[in-house]
């Protein structure tokens, strides 16, 4: 009840806090203003069509909203997420019968049962006693709601993220897939009501590059396991070899495109970056919101499948943070929702290696390494200030001294900086949400490079509707190559960049990046491949160790 009470005292409230823009309400929603009558076009994304419905509701406006819905199933069938959304309309409106019948027919639909068992609990508090409800916790009791999700792996360690059905303590059993000797047993951790039933449990002791089958025991009892549990440990750190990565962002919620995962899935990476994006919520002082686009995600069988394999390494972007082209500023408590939601429930909702500096210092930023290849992952909002006043920063001097430390620390062949929004400035025109605008603290981490003699560094990065392949000049350096990708499942795209430099641009269909590197050849190169949803791979580019080092 607290959390639906601070929602609606946010949605009376509501102003999305420093940086944020004013964008029409059906885009984003939440603004101080009335805004205009929901409608749709055909041009509107389905990522935002339930998002809306649902800030509606939130606001109480339940007849305008009503009327909406009903005109989307007309014209959208058996759409289980519009049945989803009236179900949740009708449970506010105290019609609790006819609610229940809307779920049940939701389900029909497709909708995956775990929607209903995971909420956001806060709404659904009146099905609690319906037969539905009942049944499917019933169901739930040794079932994840939602999970496994692998993350976090090393050359020896491996950590699982699950949400469940209640308060209840989860177990992880890791066994050899080849002996089935048991190698490693987490503690038993309990999930919390508090963190929205999710819990995340380790193991440790394993061999690097091994792959390993996996059960879990929740409350004592068996798991059921709904896909296959088996994942891969990562090569030690330091060691040579070749291993294959996904990454990209734009991920936005549209049934059609879920199969990405499959895909994905298809060519077997021993990660998957995400690089923002990730699910879209533009409603940063609305848990319900939050929680809601996570779990339509988490949810979908295509992605419990697919990470439940292979480990997942997130950061944040503006649509996971904030809103549209938004920055946090520079205070750890201002605006209060950084610190006080959106940074807990995108904590409640990974398995990452770190999260910055913890409570003390929040943020999504970390490294990890892959063989000898290291990763440094950055956060791009949290600490980021306006871009038209100064003193202007993209990461803050805590974040931008410790990257610095890390590239210099770095012994890996190759060193691999993620950021959210691009690094070559001609990605989005003039815009300065990108590294754009902030060209100044852009060029001292250059700089930094080129004086430290840092070899070996290779660019990520997201934002962008499509997927390009960069080369930054640098006259007193070598080049640095940037890979870019992010239209994963987004209906929306951004124009290709040919014209403007970019090596490659591809912007239909949905696609991804896949990475290969292989720093055991006699000169290291790394491959960055554009795969479309289809599985087919429209361009590529291999970029070899030696060309990244000063001549």
């Amino acid at each position: 009840m607290k959390y639906l009470l601070l929602v609606l005292m946010s949605i009376l409230l509501f102003g999305t806090g420093v940086g944020a823009q004013e964008i029409p309400d059906y885009d984003l929603g939440g603004a101080s203003k009335p805004g205009p009558m929901l409608s749709f076009k055909k041009e509107d994304q389905y990522k935002r069509v339930h998002q809306s419905s649902l800030r509606f509701i939130l606001r109480n406006e339940l007849d305008k909203t009503e009327r909406f819905l009903d005109q989307y199933l007309e014209n959208h069938p058996e759409d289980a997420e519009t049945l989803y959304m009236l179900g949740v309309l009708h449970t506010q409106r105290g019609n609790i019968a006819h609610a229940e019948s809307l779920m049940k027919q939701a389900i029909a639909a497709g909708l995956p049962a775990g929607r209903l068992v995971a909420g956001p609990r806060e709404m659904f508090q009146p099905l609690e006693k319906t037969e539905l409800l009942q049944n499917l916790m019933s169901q739930h009791a040794n079932r994840l709601v939602h999970g496994p999700l692998v993350g976090n792996v090393s050359g020896s360690t491996a950590s699982f993220w699950a949400r469940t059905a209640k308060e209840s303590e989860l177990e992880v059993t890791v066994t050899d897939a080849v002996t089935h000797l048991v190698a490693g047993k987490s503690q038993k951790t309990k999930s919390k009501a508090g963190e929205d039933y999710t819990v995340v449990v380790s193991v440790s002791g394993l061999k690097p590059n091994t792959e390993y089958d996996y059960t879990m025991k929740l409350d004592g009892r068996d798991c059921v396991a709904d896909n296959e549990q088996r994942f891969r440990t990562l090569p030690a750190k330091g060691q040579a070899g070749k291993f294959v990565l996904a990454f990209g962002g734009g991920a936005g919620y549209v049934p059609q495109n879920e199969r990405m995962w499959n895909t994905i899935g298809s060519f077997d990476p021993q990660a998957i970056l995400l690089l923002g994006d990730n699910v879209y919520i533009d409603d940063p002082e609305s848990v319900v919101m939050q929680q809601y686009t996570y779990h339509r995600r988490q949810s979908r069988p295509e992605w419990r499948k697919l990470t439940a394999r292979s480990p997942v390494y997130t950061i944040w972007d503006d649509h996971d943070f904030s809103c549209n082209d938004s920055w946090g500023g520079a205070a750890i408590e201002i605006p209060f929702w950084k610190r006080d939601w959106v940074f807990p429930i995108f904590r409640q909702n990974w398995a990452n290696p770190g999260y910055a500096g913890g409570d003390a210092l929040p943020g999504c930023w970390y490294t990890m390494s892959i063989g000898d290849v290291d990763f440094i992952m950055l956060d791009c909002r949290y600490y980021r200030t306006n871009p038209k006043e100064s003193p202007r920063t993209m990461l803050g001097p805590v974040q931008k001294k410790w990257l610095k430390q890390q590239l210099k620390a770095s012994n890996g062949t190759f060193k691999v900086i993620c950021s959210s929004v691009p690094w070559d400035f001609r990605t989005k025109g003039n815009s300065r949400d990108t590294w754009n605008g902030y060209k100044k603290e852009h060029e001292e981490i250059l700089s930094f490079i080129e004086s430290e003699e840092i070899e070996g560094v290779i660019l990520m990065s997201a934002d962008r509707h499509r997927s390009d392949c960069w080369k930054i000049a640098r006259p007193n350096g070598y080049d640095l190559y940037e890979f870019n990708s992010s239209r994963l499942t987004n209906q929306h795209i951004h124009p290709t960049m040919e014209k403007k430099g970019a090596i490659f641009s591809y912007n239909k269909p949905q696609s991804f990046g896949l990475v290969t590197f292989d720093t055991a050849a006699d000169d290291p190169q790394v491959t960055y491949e554009v795969v479309n949803i289809e599985g087919e791979k429209p361009h590529s580019i291999t970029v070899h160790r030696s060309e990244l080092m000063k001549k």
